[in-house]
């Protein structure tokens, strides 16, 4: 039997109410016609209102869920998400060493979309030093931009600087994401930096909505897709900010306060 559909699999954190996380990639990875599988790192207790308790997964257990996929599966592309502390980080650097998962996204889950920080120090040492040398591409939202690499974001030129900060530290790609929560932003420009030197400003209008959730699991996640199907990163790159814009400005009605985006607009 032909595998028409490619295999990928998210690295990632359950968000309860579907939202974001490892449901949002699956919802994304569905919607671009590859089979989506998920190695679970930890498990949030959430809705549209906030979090309201999570968990880690032990280490044993994620190292067998590597085994498990690894063993059986055809994975032409990866992701990580939600890897919570240091020692997961770790033990996910440690596993994606030993495997053949093809091209490796790396959306550092450090900080939310409004400048809250997620993780320790020393995890986001680990982010740096140990996970972000195996990316093709890694995906920092500005906030994320600013810790990983220890400087103010505030202009273009601001950006570019730390773009090439961040792929110093060994990620061949990078697309650092622009701001997004000016009262009178018009557009949101995110800078991708190729890892031949090549820069690509990605522009889409702002769009004022509280329904947000998942933005950039879906980012993310169709870059994931389109490179397992055989897409250069510019062009999965490219797509997904355009799918990812559609899903924000289409809206759908799910939850009473911040929700999700609509992913059904990453569909062909």
């Amino acid at each position: 039997m032909v595998n028409e559909f490619p295999q990928v699999v998210t690295i990632a954190g359950n968000d309860s109410d579907g939202s974001a996380g490892g449901p949002a990639d699956l919802h994304t990875f569905f919607s671009r016609n590859t089979y989506g599988m998920m190695i679970l790192t930890a498990a949030v207790a959430g809705n549209s209102y906030g979090i309201q308790d999570q968990r880690t997964m032990d280490l044993p257990f994620i190292n067998q869920q590597f085994k498990s996929i690894a063993d059986d599966f055809d994975i032409k592309a990866a992701k990580t998400g939600m890897l919570a502390d240091q020692p997961i980080i770790q033990t996910v650097v440690d596993n994606l060493k030993q495997v053949s998962f093809g091209a490796l996204v790396v959306d550092p889950v450090i900080s939310t979309k409004h400048g809250a920080t997620l993780l320790e120090l020393d995890a986001i040492q680990a982010v740096q030093n140990e996970l972000l040398p195996l990316a093709t591409v890694t995906t920092p939202n500005i906030y994320e931009g600013e810790l990983l690499a220890d400087m103010s974001i505030e202009t273009a030129d601001d950006m570019e600087t730390a773009a090439q900060k961040i792929q110093s530290f060994g990620a061949k790609n990078v697309l650092l994401k622009g701001r997004h929560s000016e009262d009178d932003q018009q557009e949101v420009r995110d800078l991708l930096l190729l890892e031949n030197g090549e820069k690509h400003w990605l522009t889409a209008p702002y769009v004022p909505t509280t329904h947000i959730n998942g933005t950039g699991d879906t980012l993310s996640s169709v870059i994931v897709s389109e490179l397992a199907k055989g897409a250069t990163v510019l062009e999965a790159a490219t797509l997904a900010k355009e799918l990812t814009y559609q899903a924000i400005a289409n809206t759908i009605e799910v939850g009473h306060q911040f929700g999700p985006i609509n992913i059904w607009q990453a569909q062909d």
